[in-house]
């Protein structure tokens, strides 16, 4: 039995600008053998096992290029660049306002780019931060590396999460968000803060110094790798075989979320800025991580934020169209943790310790909220566009965060709290406004653009339509 790769061969005209690269890649790539069931997925377990854990490992030493700076705290930094004050607090925010300054330059580029080939270049400018960092002997120094670090790092949500989306069916993109935003990145500094911890004290440089230099070295030389070798989309990837990749496209199809185009669009950044949607998710991610961001918070909980991350995902995944339910459940659980650590006695080291991991539970809650925007948004600049304000919110939310806790209110951080609590119930409501919202537009949708034409054949789903102008697309609820 064989599969047709589209249904006629199609010239490249001046229109084809407009379409998909999924679509033209199909349009020449000519008839092949279905693949079994059972090669499907053995097809599917070889790409998540090149795919993911090269995202994965990106992912994860961008974060730790910036949270190594805690452990440098520890080995010295302040003291051999003289910081006072609220400087050393600086270095921890500078990093989000770079964030919030590279993120629109680098949603523009990743779009006009192949992906994957713009991250891991963006991977290398953050490792070469990290290595300049030794040579630091003051706090603007720090500051210029640190706010240039957060600018190249911006990139890693929103560039992972349009690639994962080129990958995989909406139902596939929960748990691979999981393992690709892992939060692994604690746990990894704990270990090299150990290693370093092993270093003379009579060697020539810092502790800290020596910090920075392996991490920067292994984050460069991860990221030469990568560059070479993270393919962007499946029809590029030198893994697969031309069979392979052409069923990979075809089972794609059904996303009505495109893979690739790199023509930017102005109508569809018009139309994603007043989509409620953008809204909706960018609120959520500031109410979700101002209590990440808050100095209570800051502790190595990485498998805890990881475990619940793959749990809430799985079922994301399995639980047919209650993504934004799983959502709202997920939101519960570090409301009752919040609620054990403000009333269980400090002295109640076991009940406080609960408290914490459960707070530690709402990573699961925003890796879904990622899976909500990649699964509702069609058209690739519009994607671009979405996830580049959401990550905003996220940054926002970080630089929140430190600023509820206030040390006039230890020991019990009322105001902290307080802030905590009503931000899990301000995300509860967003998601649940989100779901009705997509509830909504399943049961009445209208098209207002028809599908682009090539040769006057209609390119099924592989249009770079958005969403709002795509006859049949189906919202994730």
């Amino acid at each position: 039995m064989h599969m047709a790769a589209t249904a006629v061969a199609v010239e490249e005209t001046a229109d084809t600008k407009n379409i998909d690269k999924a679509a033209l890649f199909l349009a020449h790539a000519g008839d092949y053998e279905i693949l079994t069931p059972e090669q499907e997925q053995r097809l599917k377990r070889k790409i998540d096992w090149i795919i993911i854990p090269m995202l994965f490992v990106t992912a994860t030493l961008g974060a730790v290029d910036k949270v190594a700076l805690s452990t440098a705290a520890i080995y010295g930094l302040q003291e051999d660049n003289g910081l006072h004050g609220q400087q050393y607090s600086w270095l921890g925010s500078i990093l989000s306002l770079g964030a919030l300054v590279g993120m629109f330059p680098s949603s523009y580029l990743v779009h006009k780019f192949p992906a994957a080939k713009y991250l891991c270049t963006c991977s290398v400018a953050w490792s070469v931060m990290a290595l300049l960092m030794p040579a630091c002997s003051n706090w603007g120094g720090l500051m210029a590396l640190r706010f240039l670090m957060g600018a190249a790092e911006a990139i890693i949500v929103p560039g992972s999460s349009l690639i994962i989306s080129g990958w995989y069916k909406k139902n596939e993109q929960p748990p691979r968000n999981a393992f690709v935003f892992a939060a692994m990145s604690s746990v990894v500094n704990g270990f090299l803060s150990w290693a370093v911890g092993h270093i003379s004290d009579d060697s020539p440089l810092a502790k800290w110094q020596y910090l920075y230099l392996i991490v920067g070295s292994i984050s460069m030389a991860w990221s030469i790798f990568a560059l070479s070798f993270l393919p962007d989309t499946p029809m590029n990837a030198i893994f697969l075989t031309q069979q392979e990749k052409v069923f990979w496209v075809q089972r794609l199809e059904g996303n009505k979320t495109g893979i690739v185009n790199n023509v930017w669009k102005w109508e569809q950044v018009l139309e994603a800025v007043p989509d409620p949607k953008t809204w909706l998710i960018f609120f959520f991610n500031i109410a979700i991580n101002i209590p990440n961001g808050s100095s209570l918070l800051a502790m190595p909980t990485g498998v805890i934020s990881t475990l619940a991350a793959l749990t809430f995902s799985y079922l994301a995944a399995k639980w047919n169209d209650r993504r934004c339910l799983v959502t709202m459940i997920a939101c519960t659980l570090p409301i009752a943790g919040t609620a054990v650590l403000y009333a269980v006695s400090r002295t109640a080291v076991p009940a406080q310790l609960v408290g914490l991991y459960l707070c530690y539970t709402y990573f699961g809650s925003y890796v879904v909220g990622i899976s909500l925007a990649q699964a509702n948004t069609a058209g690739h600049t519009k994607k671009n566009v979405q996830f580049a304000i959401q990550y905003v919110g996220y940054a926002v939310g970080n630089l929140i965060g430190p600023q509820t806790f206030r040390a006039n209110q230890a020991p019990a951080y009322t105001g902290g709290v307080v802030a905590m609590l009503a931000c899990y119930c301000v995300c509860i409501s967003l998601i649940a406004a989100c779901r009705f919202f997509c509830v909504a537009m399943n049961r009445k949708f209208v098209p207002t653009v028809p599908a682009v034409e090539l040769d006057g054949t209609v390119v099924e789903n592989f249009n770079d339509l958005t969403d709002f102008n795509q006859e049949g697309f189906r919202y994730t609820t």
